[in-house]
């Protein structure tokens, strides 16, 4: 029998497929969104009017209909009536200041708030308790909030502090584009009197408990903190700031992610997310999603521009030696001279010709220690770039079974990361094949007929991690 968990992930594909049916090019706001909703995060859907915002709000309230749903389009003249009820005429009379909440956002499950940076003050301020701590300040006391998850939709990103205190209640920023010249085919080709997509099954408040009980116990690898931690580095370096706050919630998501999916830990590519959570403009979610695709679970030692600069010394030193020239000494220590040293024809300052003169023809030779000496330094960096090559070969196959069972995954992510593996595995098999050149190239030297034991100072190469 499957584990609740894999039945859980087996609904959620039925779901997801659902939601983005009838839709066009909208596969990844419509399942991040449903991501969001399960994490108990907020997601904020960036974009020009008419980009099916608000159709994703209401098609993920489909799959929490058991939730009450709220809407609201706000403006610079909205009033927290609008939102937050209408005073109780009751408690008025009673000297008490409270607000009829039912049917507005504080007893509200799904939400979609629109232009949600064009209220006032006031109403931002409220917002942001109720959507942090779902909590709502009714009068004198403060009650909780059903609230699973709001959608909120701009076209614009705030500038100002108020702005940008409320934007980082979104851990999700999910930027929509037009329908691209390949999809606008299907998009006209849609009926738009159809029932816009068919109806998921639903989730209910014991499946969003087990979840996040799963979630709650889903481990985090170490070679993943670390990766978190280098991209903190390097968002921070290119001064994008995310708050100790996002990195919780961002824990939480892909933990989350990893739990829907029933696995009992979290993976390297669940960070793929990361852009979505880090950054807003489209041109700083590109630059992480690159910096993802070429860090992803790779060693630093790995690089193949490191490989190279190794393999190119031995490269140089091979050719160096190869190149060397000794004079020849006969047993007495005499010079020797053959019949390749002698040049008949060359006249010496005086007019004279037939005079001898010395030939440096002779290569060098080289003793056993030296030679063994080489072959030892070469073959321990061979060893390390086929461990690189193993590794990033494992990597790859790890890659391909994610994808093969991922709910979240773009494909389009999982085939840039596959592109980025595999052209450095081809560049470390073709480096060491040039290593292992030059390994039978130190073999193949001139050899001493005895040895002397002299050992040469290694080659000076970058040093690779093991």
């Amino acid at each position: 029998m499957d584990s609740p968990e894999i039945s859980l992930r087996q609904r959620l594909g039925a779901i997801c497929s659902a939601l983005e049916s009838g839709l066009v090019e909208r596969r990844d706001a419509v399942r991040l969104s449903l991501l969001a909703a399960l994490a108990g995060e907020h997601s904020l859907l960036i974009g020009p009017p008419g980009t099916a915002k608000s159709e994703l709000a209401r098609r993920l309230h489909r799959a929490f209909p058991d939730s009450p749903y709220f809407e609201r389009l706000l403006t610079r003249f909205t009033v927290p009536e609008e939102l937050f009820g209408p005073l109780s005429i009751a408690a008025l009379e009673q000297d008490r200041y409270e607000r009829q909440t039912a049917g507005f956002l504080p007893q509200a499950g799904i939400a979609f708030i629109d232009e949600v940076f064009k209220a006032n003050s006031a109403i931002l301020n409220a917002l942001l308790t109720l959507l942090n701590e779902r909590e709502f300040d009714n009068g004198a006391g403060r009650m909780r909030c059903p609230l699973i998850s709001v959608v909120g939709a701009t076209n614009l990103v705030p500038e100002d502090e108020m702005g940008e205190a409320f934007f980082d209640r979104f851990l999700l920023r999910l930027v929509i584009e037009p329908v691209s010249r390949a999809g606008f085919a299907a998009l006209l080709a849609l009926d738009e009197f159809a029932d816009a997509g068919s109806r998921p099954e639903r989730l209910t408040q014991s499946d969003l408990q087990a979840l996040t009980a799963a979630a709650r116990a889903a481990t985090l690898p170490a070679n993943v903190a670390a990766l978190l931690a280098n991209l903190r580095a390097e968002l921070s370096a290119r001064g994008i700031y995310v708050s100790d706050r996002r990195w919780v919630k961002i824990r939480r998501l892909i933990a989350t992610a990893a739990a829907a999916e029933g696995r009992a830990g979290i993976s390297r590519w669940d960070l793929w997310l990361l852009p979505f959570c880090c950054a807003a403009q489209p041109d700083q979610q590109q630059d992480i999603d690159r910096w993802l695709t070429e860090h992803l679970g790779v060693s630093a030692g790995a690089e193949p521009l490191l490989v190279t600069r190794v393999v190119e010394a031995f490269e140089a030193q091979l050719q160096a030696e190869r190149e060397a020239n000794d004079l020849d000494y006969d047993e007495s220590g005499r010079l020797r001279f053959g019949a390749t040293d002698v040049d008949a024809n060359v006249s010496d300052n005086k007019g004279a010709s037939g005079a001898m003169r010395m030939s440096y023809t002779r290569k060098r030779r080289y003793g056993a220690a030296h030679i063994a000496a080489r072959l030892a330094q070469i073959d321990d960096a061979v060893q390390r770039v086929q461990g690189y090559i193993a590794a990033l070969t494992e990597l790859c196959a790890d890659l391909d079974a994610y994808a093969a069972q991922a709910l979240w995954l773009d494909p389009a992510f999982a085939g840039r990361a596959r592109t980025c593996l595999q052209a450095r595995l081809d560049a470390l098999r073709a480096l060491c094949a040039r290593a292992l050149g030059a390994r039978a190239g130190f073999e193949n030297l001139p050899r001493l007929e005895r040895d002397t034991g002299a050992v040469p100072e290694p080659i000076p190469v970058p040093a690779l991690a093991t």
